[in-house]
Parts: structure tokens; C-alpha cells; sequence
């Protein structure tokens, strides 16, 4: 059974990029809703496996709309995007905390450009502590659902698959995880994830037989 917890942090630890958020991005973009959004997501992976930097990013971005953005302008759109996602679950984390205090491993594995890494590490230390291993996809240059990345964080914990039960609110990234024997829990609300938890802290509390 598992004895490593491997969570996401985007959709289940923290929330999902704010509808606030991406009404500034457009706007300091300066360009059509739609056509943005799909440049945006189109050109992502790269960004957040460290490819290409933060203002190599934004100026792909502008290429594809056939614009231009200067400087200042992608200074506003890093600070923008990093801002649209940095509000977190407080529920979440005092089940990551309850989960750490009964002796759980904990681990994280998101897809995070540098700078939203660098945001997170400096701003919600309190409960990133509780994680043995972070693996931010700009940091191990694998992003999820790629294989790469979960057999980068066995080899990291030093577990094989089957030890880990990883959290992520994607299907497409708990399949991924499936296909590699991990087992999985599709994160839909604090709750049901809750129960996935305690089992493993009563198995961790659980004396040997």
C-alpha cells in the first residue's frame, strides 16, 4: 500500500488560477480574450519546463498574436500571471499538516514556471516545509502528464510506484500516473481527498503485525 503521498499543487493545494487574474492578463495584454487564451496554453509546457525564460515566453506569446510587448509590459504580464495563482486551499493545507504530524511522507510534484516556483518558496514556507521533495516541472525538466516526471520523483523518494498515491485534480496526469503503477485519487474537493489521507495515516500509525 503507499506510503508516500505525492500531491499536485495547482487545483488541489492551491486554486485554480482567479477569474480576476485572467481579466488582468487580457487586459494588459491588450488583445482579444480568446485568441490570447489559446496562445497562452499552447505555449505553456515549455515555460513551465524552463525552455525558455519568462520574457522568452512572453514574446513568443506576442509572435503568435502579431503583436509586440516591450519590456515593461512583460515585467506586468510575469507579475500578472504569477499573481492569478497564488491563492491557496486553506483547507488543503491543514490536511497537509494534520497528514505531516502523523508521520506521512509528503511530496509535491506541479508544473510551475520559475517564477511562480520562486513566489511559492517565498511566500507559503510554512507548509512546504512538510514536503520531503519538491519538483517543480522548471526545476527537473519534466511536466506532467510526461512519464519522466513521476519516475523522476520515485527515483528521488526512493520508492517504486506502487508505494505512492498521487493527488491531482487532471485526469489526464492520473492516468499517466496509473500507466506507471502509481496509485491514484482525482482530487475533487477537500473532503473525499480527506478520506484518501487518513487511510494512509492510519496505516503509517498502524503498529507491525
Amino acid at each position: 500500500m503507499p506510503d508516500v503521498i505525492l500531491f499536485d499543487l495547482f487545483g488541489v493545494i492551491a486554486r485554480h488560477q482567479s477569474l480576476a487574474g485572467r481579466r488582468a492578463l487580457v487586459e494588459i495584454a491588450g488583445v482579444p480574450a480568446p485568441a490570447f487564451w489559446d496562445v497562452y496554453w499552447r505555449l505553456r509546457m515549455s515555460y513551465d519546463r524552463a525552455e525558455v525564460t519568462g520574457a522568452e515566453h512572453w514574446h513568443q506569446i506576442a509572435t503568435e498574436l502579431g503583436t509586440t510587448f516591450d519590456a515593461d509590459r512583460i515585467s506586468a504580464l510575469i507579475r500578472a500571471d504569477t499573481a492569478s495563482w497564488n491563492a491557496v486551499n486553506n483547507d488543503m493545507v491543514a490536511l497537509i499538516e494534520q497528514a505531516a504530524a502523523s508521520g506521512v511522507r509528503l511530496a509535491l510534484l506541479s508544473n510551475a514556471p520559475e517564477e511562480l516556483a520562486t513566489y511559492y518558496e517565498q511566500h507559503h514556507t510554512r507548509w512546504l516545509q512538510h514536503f520531503e521533495l519538491i519538483a517543480f516541472s522548471c526545476r527537473i525538466g519534466h511536466a506532467k502528464p510526461e512519464p519522466e516526471a513521476f519516475r523522476w520523483c520515485c527515483n528521488k523518494l526512493g520508492v517504486t510506484p506502487e508505494r505512492i498515491l498521487f493527488i491531482d485534480d487532471r485526469t489526464e496526469n492520473v492516468h499517466a500516473a496509473q500507466r506507471l503503477g502509481i496509485h491514484t485519487h482525482l482530487f475533487i474537493d477537500p473532503a473525499t481527498t480527506a478520506q484518501e489521507i487518513n487511510m494512509c495515516r492510519r496505516r503509517v500509525a498502524a503498529p507491525p503485525v
